[in-house]
Parts: C-alpha cells; structure tokens; sequence
C-alpha cells in the first residue's frame, strides 16, 4: 500500500459545495480507498491505496464526488515525500514561513504568465512561484490579501488549492501516522 494525501479545491466554503468529512470518509472506503483520514473541513485527504499513478486516483476521488454530491470538484493527489519537499522547499525565512500559504498548483504554469504576474507587486504581499506551488506571505492577513487562490488561478491560467502553514504541518504528521 502507498500513502497519498488528496487536496480537495475549494468545498466547504461559504455555504458552496458542502461535503462532510465523515460522509467523504465512507464514500472513499466504499471506493476501495483504505485507511481513510480526513483533517479539518477544507478537503484534506489522507489515504493508502495499492495504485501508484496519482493522476488516476485523482480522477477517481473526482468521479465519486461528482457521483455521490452532483458537483465538481478539482482534485490534486500527492505522494507525502511531495509534499515535505514542497514544505521544505519553502524559500521564506522561518518567521515568514510560519505565516505563510501554500498555493499548490494543479498543472505548472505558463513561464510567460509567470513573468508577467512577477511583476505585480501588492503592500506586504510577498509571493514565489515554482512549477508546483506559490509560496504566499501576507503581513496583514490571508483575508485582506489581494493575491487570493482565485486571483493566482485567474493570472496564471490553471487551478490551484492553498493550504496554510499549519495545515501542510499537520498533513505531514498524519502521514507518518499512517503504515
């Protein structure tokens, strides 16, 4: 079995696309995901699954959501030693990084794209982008930022899902859980 973590982009918000962790735990099982765990209400999904290819597995989270909830919802599967990379790669100093969002990338942006939002330039926003994540700091708060999920998707063309610091934190603790 291989463990994978499952990051569900944009459900439980504001009222819009509501999937309770418990009934997307059994749904999964059903699935034949195994060892099912979910963290906090925004889509975070710990599982072991005897595949290895993380785009077919994405696919079929998607498919049994789209299924049993009647809505889409986008889907990005990675494997735990991806996303510690991710966690690590992070180019802020600890201060920053501890206060800072992971906006991780579905499909690697554009270099174009990537050129032109770098030059945008927001107060206390402070942002990095690779082909897999944007590091994201904002001094006054991720609520006031003007550099959202929505506005990184929309510059940049793909879809994208952030997670804060915390999250990504307790994300890796749970998969060392797993096994």
């Amino acid at each position: 079995m291989n463990t994978f973590i499952a990051l569900l982009r944009g459900i439980n918000v504001s009222g819009q696309k509501k999937i309770p962790m418990a009934e997307l735990r059994e749904l999964l099982e059903k699935k034949g995901f195994k060892d099912v765990k979910t963290y906090i209400q925004s889509g975070n999904v710990i599982f072991n699954f005897s595949e290895t290819n993380k785009d077919s597995l994405a696919l079929k989270i998607h498919e049994a959501i789209k299924a049993h909830f009647r809505f889409e919802v986008p889907v990005l599967v990675l494997f735990p030693t991806e996303l510690k990379q991710i966690f690590n790669d992070c180019p802020f100093p600890k201060e920053k990084k501890e206060h800072s969002y992971f906006t991780f990338l579905f499909t690697g942006p554009d270099k174009k794209l990537v050129d032109k939002l770098t030059a945008i330039s927001y107060p206390n926003e402070e942002f990095i982008i690779t082909n897999n994540c944007i590091y994201f700091y904002c001094a006054v708060g991720y609520g006031k930022a003007k550099c959202s999920n929505n506005f990184f998707e929309n510059k940049l063309k793909t879809t994208s899902t952030a997670r804060n610091y915390k999250t990504v934190v307790k994300l890796l603790s749970l998969t060392s859980q797993i096994n």
